[in-house]
């Protein structure tokens, strides 16, 4: 009876640790990320050709190159980091890393050393550059996908819904896979407001606003927000005007998504799996 007794309380101990085991999920085994690609990562690389450039282009209109080694046919991101116009470096996410597609990662020129429209140029050569040499690296020109933060989103808009910009470096702005800016601004940017003497608080749409470009047409279109009571004035309800009145114009994929519970600066990351499901889906059309 006695050895039954301390077999039951060895028993249940075991289970009591069990269950704190699976509280805590830091004490589980943890399993080395696998992935079946090796990647790499090529730095510094100039967008402007040296005969344009002026010392500050040479600067600034940089990108670096993160794509899969062993994979062929594979899509691109060209990344346009955030900062208002006026700040802000490339980077890599993380969340897109090792995902068996290429990311861009993007420079461009900064307020107040330019002006509108010199930030959209900066980001129509880049992309241009990556049609023009993805190939070369093994990846596919027909699935170059245009993402961005904050003012990196307003850069995708206005790069993918005015097709000047593009068709200045010989790319229709129709090639381009699809468009998913991250609570970009679809009016005119505030920075673009404040080089006019326009106060941020004044909304203005002009040609120098996403929204101005709408057509049925455009590449398909993924809008992401975050949750309109956290982001900044009206970025949600900017968004959601570009959806409906793509929607009025009978364009055949324009979809917005809200995240709840995150403010502007929070919202990019779990934004990054959702371009990766429009990614796929894109792909199996």
């Amino acid at each position: 009876m006695k050895h039954c007794s301390l077999a039951l309380t060895h028993f249940v101990a075991l289970l009591a640790v069990g269950f704190v085991l699976s509280l805590h999920p830091q004490c589980h085994a943890q399993t080395p990320k696998t992935s079946d690609h090796s990647y790499t990562t090529l730095e510094n690389i100039s967008y402007r050709s040296a005969n344009v450039a002026t010392e500050y282009m040479k600067e600034r209109c940089r990108l670096d190159l993160y794509y899969p080694k062993t994979k062929k046919e594979y899509s691109t991101v060209v990344w346009f980091h955030g900062g208002g116009l006026k700040g802000g470096n490339r980077f890599i996410p993380e969340q897109l890393q090792e995902k068996g597609i290429a990311v861009v990662a993007v420079n461009y020129r900064l307020n107040p050393k330019v002006k509108s429209p010199a930030y959209i140029k900066d980001a129509a050569a880049a992309t241009a550059w990556v049609f023009k040499h993805i190939e070369d690296y093994g990846g596919s020109a027909d699935r170059i996908f245009v993402s961005g933060h904050s003012a990196g989103g307003y850069l995708t808009s206005m790069i993918g819904l005015d097709k000047q910009w593009l068709a200045a470096h010989e790319i229709d702005a129709n090639r381009i896979a699809g468009l998913i800016p991250y609570s970009g601004h679809t009016i005119t940017h505030f920075t673009v407001r404040a080089e006019r003497g326009i106060p941020g608080t004044q909304p203005i749409l002009d040609a120098m606003g996403p929204l101005f470009h709408i057509r049925d047409d455009a590449p398909p279109l993924l809008l992401i927000t975050g949750d309109r009571e956290l982001e900044l004035l009206g970025r949600y309800e900017e968004n959601a005007y570009l959806w409906r009145m793509m929607q009025v114009i009978g364009h055949p994929l324009t979809e917005i998504k809200e995240i709840q519970g995150y403010n502007h600066g929070q919202m990019a990351e779990p934004a990054h799996p959702l371009l990766l499901r429009f990614i796929k889906r894109i792909e199996k059309n």
